[in-house]
Parts: C-alpha cells; sequence; structure tokens
C-alpha cells in the first residue's frame, strides 16, 4: 500500500497533458421529448477535481465510492435521483477512491462512501454511509440554500 501511495505521489508531480474536458453533453431520453442536461459527472484526476468541484462556481455533491463497495451501489443512484431533481443548481462529482487515491487522501476518506457538499471550494457539509430519500433532499436544500 505504501509504495502505491508513494507512486501515485510520484506520477503526480509529472507534467500531464490531457485532452480538453468537453462541456457537460445535454442527453435526450427515450420516454422524453425534451432534453436532460447531464448533473452528473465523474473525477478523472487531481487537476479535473481542481477545475470542476473546487473552482465551479455552483455547489457541488461529491461522492466517494468504490465499484466493491455494496452501500456505494445503493446510494450513488439515489444521490445521483436527488441531484436530477434539483434542475441543474447543484452538481454531482463521482470520485472512484482506487483510481483517485491521492483526493481520498486529501479530502481525509477513511470509509466508502463519504459524500462532501462544496461550495466555493469549500466543504460545508459531509456524511459518511448511506441515507435515504429525505435524508438526502435536505442535505442537498441545505447546500443550494433552499
Amino acid at each position: 500500500m505504501a509504495q502505491r501511495l508513494a507512486l501515485r505521489q510520484l506520477l503526480s508531480l509529472a507534467p500531464r497533458t490531457l485532452p480538453p474536458q468537453a462541456p457537460l453533453a445535454c442527453h435526450t431520453r427515450a420516454f422524453s421529448t425534451s432534453a436532460n442536461c447531464e448533473s452528473t459527472f465523474n473525477v478523472q484526476d487531481g487537476s479535473d477535481f481542481q477545475d470542476r468541484v473546487v473552482n465551479n462556481p455552483k455547489p457541488v455533491v461529491v461522492d466517494f465510492h468504490a465499484q466493491w463497495c455494496g452501500p456505494c451501489k445503493i446510494l450513488g443512484p439515489r444521490l445521483e435521483k436527488m441531484v436530477a431533481k434539483q434542475e441543474g443548481k447543484v452538481l454531482m462529482a463521482k470520485v472512484d477512491i482506487d483510481d483517485n487515491t491521492d483526493l481520498a487522501i486529501e479530502y481525509e476518506v477513511s470509509a466508502v462512501p463519504t459524500v462532501l457538499a462544496m461550495k466555493n471550494g469549500d466543504i460545508v457539509d459531509k456524511f459518511v454511509g448511506i441515507k435515504d430519500e429525505d435524508q438526502l433532499e435536505a442535505f442537498l436544500k441545505k447546500l443550494i440554500g433552499a
């Protein structure tokens, strides 16, 4: 584990050239006639996190998860659904802790799922574990100030 972390830190020092990020795409649903702009995105790396989460003028919910995590598979879709109901007032960033160990360490994620509420680059709220839809709705409304 220590070798893996050291390697990730070493790789993070190397300059990277990534293709420019495409803006959030709008998708049309098969059962709907209107376009639905996605408010959820996957974070690729630390630079992407900085650009799309920390520097974002909108509030962002950050879902730290893992593919092997059972509770994450329950919370993720539930949280995405609740964020979509906010109609663009808040965005959701999904961070896989196995692919982005450095971000998990930086944000002190010790268990998954961990969800952060960020506004203007600052963490304003946080929870760990599964929440029901009423609790998620209250969490989001507090974040957007509704």
